[in-house]
């Protein structure tokens, strides 16, 4: 007889924000940009696209206050998570 697998035994579903959250970090790495900018670019309504969430929540940017309003950075960690995906 063939049992069904329990909810927490089938495997994660793939990361499907990881590869666009790698194009956000390789679009951010060259100057921090006013956060303005990067909501413009990078906001989506789509509850599955949280590209801007993830790489906040992961430590890969920060947001700081700034001269003339508030900028998004890479930080040290977003840099290692680009050079470790070879971009």
């Amino acid at each position: 007889m063939l049992e069904t697998p329990r909810r927490d035994d089938r495997p994660a579903s793939p990361d499907i924000t990881g590869p666009l959250v790698l194009d956000f970090l390789e679009w951010l790495a060259p100057r921090p940009r006013p956060y303005a900018e990067v909501m413009e670019a990078w906001r989506t309504s789509c509850p599955r696209l949280t590209v801007w969430e993830d790489a906040s929540d992961a430590g890969y940017v920060v947001r700081e206050t700034a001269v003339g309003g508030p900028r998004v950075t890479l930080t040290a960690r977003g840099r290692r998570r680009l050079a470790a995906a070879g971009r």
